[in-house]
């Protein structure tokens, strides 16, 4: 793994007996010494922190960037507030999805994070399509850490206590003994979390701060996959890429009324006919009937007849106590309840179509005292 890139918090997971595995160009924890199981378990019980810092953080400035970033996604940015975020896609004339992504509203400016996998083709997108009119700054000095579970904010609160005043979605600035912090009240795990950009030579040490309280424990990116596939989240090159639409994704919410009334963004014709006609296929959620999970790539069928899809990724679901999926299938065979078959070690396995999420969000969309 000599020529994989590694994070500021390199020798720190090291040190804490994680088992180190590539993805998406870095040198990543799998899980550590505890597993992947009790890393899931902790994290829905307790407090999670994982090392994200492999994402792309992006940051754009002018007077030209939220309408220039807008031509490139289905979203209303130019209606975003200070302190709001928004997720949404990067789409192309074909109406497939070039990355998802989360864009925030700063004081200054937008602030993009954005897949590991694709922050190189994203800097060079955005560059091609937004200069000179905005700039786009890749904060390569900045890492980034996710905090999640039920006692994120406990445990938070007790360094940063104005960051617990946040709600899902809502990000600020905050200030920690010299440290200039960005949090989000934002996760990939379906549980109340936050996540915490601060510049990369102070990482270590803000972590071990974390690490110090009980609640807290490290966690890799098994858990990371085990979590956000419960919580039906998508994973891109996996159950999204760019072939395939956001309204096939599930993700038709992204696309604004005002955005879908102008047809203003790449991909809008194929996009809104979809909207309009309906999607050749879906992502579907799949429960296994079997003790065997169906990996990425099974092929999926309808009983006795011809394949109808493919799982695009699956796992042992260890809140949901059974095997899980995701899977894009026909739209014909898309509807919960339906009984699918899928193609494992030269034996069919049965499924079927469940709702997403397979275990409910718990995000905190409200202030105390509030009611939204």
């Amino acid at each position: 793994m000599a020529d994989l890139l590694r994070t500021p918090l390199f020798e720190l997971h090291r040190e804490l007996g994680a088992r180190m595995a590539p993805f998406a160009g870095f040198e990543l924890p799998l899980h550590y010494a505890s597993g992947i199981l009790a890393e899931h378990r902790f994290c829905r019980e307790s407090a999670a922190l994982f090392d994200v810092s492999h994402m792309g953080q992006i940051r754009l400035r002018g007077p030209d960037a939220e309408a220039a970033l807008e031509r490139l996604v289905p979203t209303d940015l130019r209606g975003l507030a200070v302190g709001r975020s928004r997720y949404t896609v990067l789409t192309h004339e074909r109406g497939g999805i070039l990355d998802d992504l989360i864009v925030g509203r700063d004081p200054d400016g937008l602030f993009l994070v954005v897949n590991a996998a694709r922050r190189g083709f994203d800097l060079a997108h955005l560059r091609t399509h937004l200069e000179p009119g905005a700039r786009v700054e890749e904060l390569a000095e900045r890492a980034l850490l996710a905090l999640q579970g039920p006692k994120a904010a406990e445990v938070l609160g007790r360094l940063v206590p104005q960051a617990i005043r946040l709600v899902f979605m809502e990000a600020g600035w905050f200030d920690l003994e010299g440290m200039r912090l960005r949090i989000s009240r934002t996760g990939y795990t379906g549980e109340d979390g936050f996540e915490i950009s601060l510049p990369a030579e102070q990482a270590v040490g803000f972590a071990r701060r974390l690490l110090a309280h009980p609640e807290v424990r490290p966690a890799g990116l098994g858990a990371r996959d085990t979590l956000r596939l419960e919580a039906g989240l998508c994973l891109y090159g996996h159950d999204i890429d760019e072939d395939t639409s956001p309204v096939e994704a599930g993700l038709a919410w992204v696309i604004s009324r005002r955005r879908r009334e102008a047809g203003d963004f790449p991909g809008a014709s194929v996009i809104l006919a979809q909207l309009r006609d309906g999607p050749p296929r879906r992502l579907v959620g799949l429960l296994v009937e079997d003790r065997q999970p169906v990996r990425e790539g099974a092929a999926l069928y309808q009983p006795g007849a011809g394949p109808v899809g493919r799982v695009t990724s699956g796992a042992f679901g260890p809140t949901v106590g059974r095997p899980i999926a995701l899977a894009l299938v026909a739209a014909a065979h898309s509807a919960p309840g339906t009984r699918l078959e899928a193609e494992v070690r030269g034996r069919r396995v049965a499924l079927v179509v469940t709702p997403l999420p397979f275990v409910p969000h718990r995000y905190v969309r409200a202030r105390p005292g509030e009611n939204r």
